[in-house]
């Protein structure tokens, strides 16, 4: 069940979860740490929801915006993925850079995922494949069939950052956004970190 709520942000937790009053009622909803960052307490908030049903749970997964509501739905209904991979692969990739990691056959961004390893990668590309479909999004970088966070991994590697630090970075910054920003904000992160 998919729908919206309007409401106002009571509070908000470490784990990525919101407290949203609407009408009276609190709902406690799952976010992705961007969408987190994006609701204060106090603040008027709205979300687009699914409501993920299960025989011992009904939980709540809300969004900022109907393309990654749309990207997660298509998530949990690939076989192996459950929200939490879902909320997962959001959390480290936004729906444009999933449509480009896609579309380039990206194994190497996919395992950036907490919990994704390689054969989960190779199998959730073909699967993606053909059940990625967002229609208000095209992949946006498919020259030499690479994506932007490949190109960015690519540039971080030769520079001599070891992959462990490579993925914590990528974990952390805005992916999805223009390749030199996304290269700009690793290296300063990366240059904190080594200072």
């Amino acid at each position: 069940m998919i729908g919206s709520l309007r409401g106002v942000v009571l509070e908000r937790t470490s784990d990525s979860t919101v407290l949203l009053e609407v009408g009276g009622v609190g709902y406690l909803v799952h976010v992705t740490p961007r969408t987190l960052g994006e609701l204060e307490p106090t603040s008027k908030a709205f979300l687009y929801v699914h409501h993920h049903v299960r025989e011992d749970a009904q939980t709540l997964y809300a969004f900022l915006d109907r393309d990654e509501r749309k990207c997660f739905e298509v998530l949990v209904g690939t076989h192996g993925v459950g929200p939490t991979m879902a909320m997962a692969v959001l959390a480290t990739h936004s729906p444009r850079a999933l449509v480009d990691i896609v579309a380039g056959s990206d194994i190497a961004a996919l395992t950036l995922v907490s919990g994704v390893g390689k054969k989960t990668a190779e199998r959730l590309l073909i699967e993606l494949k053909n059940r990625l479909h967002l229609n208000i999004l095209e992949p946006s970088n498919q020259v030499g069939g690479s994506s932007s966070v490949g190109d960015v991994r690519d540039a971080l590697a030769g520079l001599g950052y070891s992959a462990e630090e490579i993925r914590d970075v990528l974990r952390e910054i805005n992916v999805g956004t223009d390749p030199e920003l996304m290269l700009r904000e690793a290296l300063n992160m990366l240059g904190a970190r080594r200072a």
